[in-house]
């Protein structure tokens, strides 16, 4: 079995590194290295490695972003690469992910590896969902909400900004991402979404619906008592009662 290898580092030295313990290993083949987060999210889902050494510490998008973007059942074998102190490290091992805490030694890199190899070699995909799950439910709220979403559309794969989206609608276990005239279905629930936007721009207003508060133009009436949100392209998006509380005292973002 060949295992093939995805490197994510902003450090140019750091990935030098790695790819040169890997360099013998008769079974692992080296398949792209990336400087930052957008560009890992990109690489995975187009190359599909096996196994990614991550960086957690990156300027933009961190690896915990590289996770979030992906969702857990496009997630492969991570080994975290990080500075970050003991208490950390110990999350990341009860976890059950690997990591390699910075500065590191050449038998740390392999022994990473052979722990990959363990799990590669054992039912692999559920059991890593299931502990990626894991692993961001235990995230500190402070981290930064998502800037940037991975979307399939005309059969490749595109990063759509989040403060460019108009609403969002809830499709079963999916969403529809609605951005001017486009719609792009993204796989995600509408409730862990919601967690990772940016509540000071984006408002649930109904079990199925979140809005870009910077594209709201006014609420008044509807039918049968019912209130709506009228967005600036005029679309109109009724708020369900137990959310109306939430547009009481609402202002725009910078207003």
């Amino acid at each position: 079995m060949t295992i093939r290898t995805l490197i994510v580092d902003d450090e140019p030295n750091a990935r030098d590194w790695v790819r040169k313990q890997l360099a013998d290993q008769p079974d692992v083949e080296v398949v792209g290295e990336c400087g930052d987060g957008l560009a890992a999210v990109k690489a995975i889902e187009d190359i599909r490695p096996d196994l990614v050494f991550l960086d957690v510490q990156m300027p933009g998008l961190d690896g915990f972003g590289v996770l979030d973007m992906l969702g857990p059942e496009r997630t492969p074998a991570v080994v975290f690469v990080t500075a970050y102190d003991q208490y950390a490290v110990r999350a990341f091992d009860a976890n059950a992910l690997d990591y390699i805490l910075k500065p590191f030694g050449r038998e740390r890199v392999r022994e990473a590896l052979q722990r990959a190899r363990s799990r590669l070699g054992t039912d692999l995909p559920e059991p890593v969902r299931r502990r990626v799950e894991s692993f961001l439910s235990e995230v500190p709220p402070e981290r930064e909400p998502l800037r940037w979403l991975l979307v399939r559309q005309h059969g490749k794969s595109v990063f759509v900004r989040t403060q460019d989206i108009d609403w969002i609608e809830a499709a079963r276990n999916n969403v529809k991402l609605h951005v001017g005239k486009e719609t792009h279905v993204f796989r995600e629930t509408m409730n862990a979404l919601e967690t990772k936007l940016d509540p000071a721009l984006f408002l649930r207003i109904h079990r199925s619906t979140i809005v870009n508060l910077n594209r709201a133009r006014e609420v008044h009436p509807w039918f049968n008592g019912e209130v709506a949100l009228v967005l600036a392209d005029g679309t109109r998006l009724t708020v369900g009662g137990s959310y109306r509380g939430r547009l009481r005292g609402f202002r725009k973002p910078g207003h």
